[in-house]
This record gives structure tokens, sequence and C-alpha cells, in this order.
């Protein structure tokens, strides 16, 4: 017994530097996420479902943002809307209701996922940081946000390298939502006339 104890340390010990190298590789992933990605393109699955593990909705879209804070998100039916921001502004326009809601960047963007992907290098002033456990050929990193008024409770985010692949957010209320992205493009060229929005005719603008 006394040789199975001292030989157990060196055999976990593999897979204890095994667990430490892959949680360093989250954090080198993040901080060359935001240092070296000045642009993405891509398309994603969504899939978000309730505390009791139970789909609740499910959409395709496409996704692009440009370093700092401007992002466009389509998503396609069966629930069509656009989130454009050129930087200053933000509108969600929800086709179904024909409505368009628009903000001050500043008042919307705080802890949300969208600012956790489009803003800048100082993200750790918004969320706490924290290496988690790699899975599915990704390292991964939970970002808590500091505000608690942010809606969300945590936000995992997953990376293969420096390249985002997943989002899994919770919400306040208990749900999940899980973003795939495929056919990523790092650093595209992308024209400015992406991130601005004409609200179409007889669409009601709620806001500023």
């Amino acid at each position: 017994m006394k040789h199975i104890k001292k030989i157990l340390p060196y055999l976990l010990l593999p897979v204890l530097l095994a667990a430490q190298t892959a949680s360093a590789d989250g954090m080198a992933s993040v901080k060359s996420f935001y240092e070296q990605t000045k642009s993405v393109r891509a398309d994603f699955h969504q899939v978000v479902t309730d505390r009791q593990g139970r789909k609740v909705q499910e959409v395709d879209g496409q996704m692009q943002l440009q370093r700092p804070n401007k992002f466009r998100w389509d998503y396609q039916k069966p629930y069509e809307q656009q989130i454009i921001s050129d930087g200053k502004q933000v509108w969600l326009y929800d086709v179904e209701l024909a409505q368009v809601t628009v903000r001050a960047l500043s008042q919307s963007i705080g802890s949300s996922p969208a600012a956790l992907l489009a803003g800048g290098t100082a993200i750790d002033k918004t969320f706490k940081l924290i290496n988690a456990p790699g899975k599915d050929g990704l390292e991964w990193v939970d970002a808590i946000p500091k505000d608690k008024e942010s809606g969300f409770e945590k936000i995992l985010m997953g990376f293969n390298g420096s390249k985002i692949q997943e989002l899994s957010l919770v919400d306040s209320f208990g749900h999940t939502t899980k973003i795939v992205f495929t056919q990523v493009e790092v650093n595209p060229a992308l024209e400015d006339k992406n991130f601005l929005f004409k609200a179409p005719k007889g669409v009601d603008v709620v806001g500023e």
C-alpha cells in the first residue's frame, strides 16, 4: 500500500499538468483574441434552453464585428431580427413587429455579450475572467459580469487558438443560450456601411 501511495501522485502529475496547460491556453486565447483580432465575420447557430433544459428558441444567422464596438447580428427566420451598432448607437430591429429600438451604446452594451466580443482590450473592467476546463477540443474562459444588473450570471467563451468558436450564456432567469460559430473569418475587410442602420418606411422607432 505504501508503494501505491507513492506511485499515485506521479500518476496524477501528468493529468494535473495537462489541466494547467489547458487553462493557461484559455487565457492565452483571450489575450490573443483581443490584441490581434480587429474584425470577425461568421455564421452562427443559436439555441436557447430553459432552466429544465427544454428548447425554447433555435435560430441561425450571421455576425460581423469591428473593433471598437461596431457589430451586426442578423437573425434569420423564424425570429428575424437585426442588432446593429455603429460604435455610438445600437439599433434592434424586429421585422415581425415592424419596430426599431434605438439606444446609446453606453446604455446598452455594458456587460452584454456584444461588449465581450466587440469591446476593447480593457475587457477586465466589466468582466472577471477565469480559466475553465478545456472541452470539445476548445480552450474555455468563464467571463463573469461585474455589473450585477447585467442580466447575465456568466458567459463561457470557447476558442480554437485565438478564433472564437462558441459562446454559452446563462442569464438571470436560468436560461442558457448556446451560440456556435462556423465559417469564422478573422480580420476580414468589412465596409463601414455594414454597421449603419436606416429604418424602413412604416417602421416605428422607439428610443432616442
